[in-house]
């Protein structure tokens, strides 16, 4: 365990160097930001998305709405942009080789790889939350909420339903980041890993809306981006929070599994 944390610790001083992770976590404040500035500006509304008729009531639907937007591919990217460059940027510079001679070892480099891979995620999802949650408030109040069920509830219930749904929200992602460890540990090219998570993130979501797949709709990991919706609904529907626990499971674990194994018999003698 100590030596986890070392290299956790190292993982985060890396990643606090590098300008893609401020990339991302700039697009994840910067989006709600615009979201925001639009809707005052064209004082408009997207009526066709759930709580999307209420961003002109309450700021706390914003951060909802932006939650289905950014399934699609924002937060995937994201995530993506860590994840898939934390094992191959070792491969581009030839530092494995360095890293493998310290006195850890090499499950314990890769459990601080994943940590810090899924620390960004996590901070990616409660920054871009928390932004669009401050500005949702500033623009539109801190009032009631109508949940997807027609009941109106307090804002400060409607808070704590917001901060729930963005933990549920974060196992689909949490899964993304595991599968963008594996085509990093895998590929051996940063460029590669990142295109590939965000092209098997939207491959899964083509496939639920192709006719004739709707029977795989509950098992795709897309699907589970929109089971926090579950915490919206009186009494709170638990089947679909539930469902998105064992679902990111099985995308997750496999991928790290595959992954730690394939990190464990790399080769860096030639390097």
């Amino acid at each position: 365990m100590p030596g986890t944390l070392t290299v956790y610790r190292w993982e985060l001083r890396k990643l606090r160097a590098q300008k893609r992770t401020y990339l991302g976590l700039g697009a994840a404040v910067a989006v709600p930001l615009i979201f925001v500035t639009a809707l005052a500006i064209r004082n408009g509304e997207p009526r066709d998305v759930a709580f999307g008729r209420y961003v002109h009531d309450t700021g706390l639907a914003v951060p909802l709405v932006l939650l289905l937007f950014g399934s699609v591919w924002l937060f995937p990217l994201i995530t993506a942009l860590v994840a898939g460059d934390i094992v191959a940027a070792e491969d581009r510079d030839r530092t494995l080789k360095t890293i493998f001679t310290r006195s850890v070892e090499r499950q314990q480099v890769f459990a601080g790889k994943a940590l810090a891979a899924g620390t960004y995620a996590v901070a990616a999802i409660l920054l871009s939350g928390v932004v669009a949650l401050l500005a949702g408030i500033v623009a539109s109040g801190y009032s009631p909420i109508v949940t997807l069920s027609g009941t109106r509830v307090s804002a400060s219930h409607g808070l704590v339903l917001v901060g729930a749904s963005l933990a549920v929200y974060l196992l689909p992602i949490l899964a993304v980041a595991s599968i963008g460890l594996l085509f990093s540990t895998v590929f051996r090219n940063s460029a590669a890993a990142i295109v590939g998570t965000l092209m098997f993130s939207l491959l899964l979501q083509l496939i639920g809306i192709l006719p004739g797949l709707g029977g795989l709709q509950p098992y795709l990991l897309s699907t589970q981006f929109q089971d926090w919706q579950g915490f919206l609904r009186v009494p709170v529907d638990w089947a679909p929070i539930l469902r998105a626990l064992w679902v990111c499971s099985l995308y997750a674990l496999p991928a790290l599994a595959v992954a730690l194994v394939a990190f464990l018999r790399r080769d860096v003698a030639g390097e």
